[in-house]
């Protein structure tokens, strides 16, 4: 196999283009990781098993044969260690890439469909439009709501903890759901295959220390969901009002009725 020549000289270095992609694919693996760590107990712990890998190479490179052996004793069941200590992190990022690639799938054959039967776009947009009615509603009269929109995803984690309703999506089914009166207005609300999937679900809540204190367990619980999963979450803060958005493990906090429709567009 003939490889290009390269393509310029520093030095008595040779830079060809696959040297290149190697340093901005590992760069872009060291980003990810580092937005997945980052505000978590497991950043701090990287940080020190990095500083462990430095002493080991300075240690080696100085000779100090007794400290290189019991570093050497350490690494050498180090990835098992890595494996169990971060393994909600190491979850998150398989998650991340095979929920890309999924999403890459699924957008190809929405293109497909789309071209091919346009008819049942109405219903999808009504449906859309109830839900980012009922959300601003919601978000004017200070009910609190937490909505989480799912796709290509095991739902069965989460619905068991819930009731299940599969109902199709409407503005007054949203509302009554999320009404103080409700037997279902607290838990988060799954929708999925433009249906209202399930109520009063629990989800898991974020353990990232770096969100503010004044964030209660609802902004807590679709951060959480959203760091174990591909989804997209939408809150509606009771106390304030406030529509918030996460995805991936990020809060985008105070959306805007115009941010609100074209996340909805993008994600429902």
């Amino acid at each position: 196999m003939i490889f290009p020549p390269s393509l310029f000289d520093i030095g008595f270095l040779s830079i060809r283009i696959w040297d290149i992609l190697d340093i901005l694919i590992v760069g872009y693996l060291f980003y990810q990781l580092f937005t997945i760590l980052r505000g978590s107990i497991a950043f701090n712990i990287f940080i020190g098993v990095l500083f462990i890998f430095l002493v080991s190479f300075l240690v080696q490179f100085l000779e100090m044969e007794l400290l290189s052996m019991i570093l050497g004793q350490v690494f050498s069941v180090g990835v098992i260690m890595l494996l169990i200590v971060f393994q909600p992190e190491v979850r998150r990022f398989l998650l991340l890439l095979g929920n890309s690639t999924l999403r890459q799938r699924s957008n190809i054959v929405s293109r497909f469909l789309d071209r091919n039967f346009s008819g049942d776009q109405t219903d999808h947009a009504q449906e859309r439009i109830g839900l980012e009615n009922a959300i601003l509603r919601m978000s004017r009269r200070k009910t609190g709501a937490l909505i989480v929109v799912a796709d290509n995803f095991n739902l069965q984690t989460f619905n068991d903890s819930g009731t299940k309703i599969n109902a199709i999506i409407s503005q007054p089914l949203i509302e009554s759901i999320f009404s103080k009166d409700s037997p279902l207005h607290d838990g988060a609300m799954i929708l999925h295959n433009d249906k209202v999937f399930s109520a009063s679900c629990v989800l898991p809540v974020s353990n990232n220390t770096v969100l503010p204190s004044k964030l209660g367990l609802r902004h807590r619980a679709a951060l959480g969901v959203t760091e174990v999963s591909g989804v997209a979450v939408f809150i509606v803060s009771e106390e304030t009002g406030a529509i918030s958005f996460a995805s991936q493990g990020e809060l985008q906090y105070k959306v805007t009725e115009s941010q609100l429709t074209e996340l909805l567009k993008k994600h429902f």
